[in-house]
């Protein structure tokens, strides 16, 4: 336990993180990779360089500080981080290089303003944080590994079918190259990919959901190609998987992990709300909702650019016309002309607060979404506008966590 003056030196740096949070943990990377290149191995190059990563930790290392004298209080969020990392395979031996890293960065960016008093309680602080998560974690490691089904680190599956959703989705069917059992999973959690891409020097892991139901003989995966933009080049991963992986190759899987799961023992009426890709662990969501809450309300609203680039529809309308508790609604931002002739989508632009409460009809709902991050703002502050409870709203990031409350509002 820390003492109270180590306390309160913490809580007096929250100010100078706010401020210089994202410079901190720029330069702990630069460092992290310059005394330490195989981790990158295991870190996203991709999330780095956009800066998404930087951010998170930011983020993380802001909340640790706020709440130093009640780490209970982050205890979901070292969980969530915790799935992640036992995702990826980060382990207890690389906390003490994580440590050290980041009291170095803390002396690089503020200097002078880092004295040493400030430095040891962040050292004792920095202890106590990831023990916290070295445990959770132990307990996550322990679990993957001794379910039914479980394994260790990465196994080998085979892709047994490859099948094209949508002009950039494509659904990959995977099953243990051992033909062994295969673990079970929760609706709404996801797998780690790691590949070893010809001409690239590190391996490259990406975190996809799963998209159909537990229960199947087969892990699905529906990946997005990330085609080059203006800002932003392709994404190596999934480009690899679109182009030079096909039926009866082999990738390397971790076991199911995540905390976006979906709360079953739960009555109420479920809203299914997702954009673009993000439908993959909904999707997961209503066809087990379909199948085990046969009295249980749900509506499943998916936003996309226009019929040829929405993926899984059919899946989700053979469901909605088979389940009479299920219904489905389609908003286009820009319709073709083969998607207005044949009438195939409920609105048309993007989804907002009149829209979407019309389908909803009461606020007495648990909610989930799942989609870009400008898309899940606006979804976020339709419902925060709406007074619905922080327990009934769930969302997953694709990538590292960050801020909804900080984004544009619905626009």
């Amino acid at each position: 336990m820390l003492n109270e003056k180590t306390i309160q030196i913490i809580k007096s740096t929250v100010p100078v993180l706010e401020v210089h949070g994202t410079a901190i943990t720029k330069r702990f990377y630069e460092k992290l990779f310059s005394s330490h290149p195989e981790l990158l191995n295991i870190f996203n190059h991709a999330n780095q360089k956009q800066g998404r990563q930087q951010a998170a930790l930011a983020n993380a290392v802001y909340a640790a500080a706020l709440h130093i004298d009640k780490l209970e209080n982050i205890l979901p969020v070292v969980k969530q981080i915790g799935h992640k990392h036992r995702s990826l395979g980060i382990k207890a031996e690389h906390y003490p290089i994580v440590g050290q890293t980041l009291l170095a960065a803390i002396k690089d960016v503020l200097g002078d303003a880092a004295t040493d008093e400030i430095l040891q309680a962040w050292a004792e602080a920095y202890g106590v944080i990831a023990d916290a998560f070295i445990s959770v974690e132990a307990q996550m490691y322990d679990q993957a590994a001794t379910q039914e089904g479980g394994w260790e680190g990465y196994r080998r599956f085979k892709v047994a079918k490859k099948v094209k959703e949508s002009d950039v989705i494509t659904s990959f069917y995977l099953v243990p190259q051992d033909e062994g059992r295969l673990a079970e999973f929760q609706p709404g959690q996801y797998i780690s990919v790691r590949l070893e891409i010809p001409g690239e020097t590190y391996t490259h892991i990406r975190q996809y959901s799963l998209s159909d139901a537990p229960g199947k003989p087969y892990y699905r995966i529906s990946v997005k190609r990330e085609d080059a933009l203006q800002d932003r080049p392709a994404g190596k991963v999934s480009v690899y998987l679109h182009e030079a992986v096909n039926e009866g190759d082999e990738l390397h899987i971790s076991a199911p992990a995540g905390d976006f799961t979906l709360a079953q023992q739960d009555s109420r009426p479920v809203v299914l709300i997702s954009g673009g890709v993000g439908l993959t662990p909904l999707v997961s969501m209503l066809k087990t909702l379909a199948e085990i809450s046969p009295k249980r309300q749900v509506a499943f609203v998916h936003a996309a650019q226009n019929g040829n680039m929405h993926a899984l529809r059919q899946e989700v309308e053979e469901l909605a016309a088979r389940y009479p508790q299920v219904s489905a609604y389609w908003c286009y931002e820009r319709p073709s002309e083969q998607d207005r002739a044949n009438l195939a989508f409920d609105k048309m632009g993007y989804i907002d607060s009149n829209w979407l409460k019309s389908i909803v009809g009461e606020q007495n709902c648990t909610y989930y979404f799942c989609g870009p991050v400008p898309f899940m703002s606006a979804v976020y502050r339709i419902l925060k506008d709406w007074g619905v409870p922080a327990s009934d709203v769930h969302y997953e990031f694709f990538g590292p966590a960050g801020v909804l409350e900080q984004e544009p509002a619905v626009r």
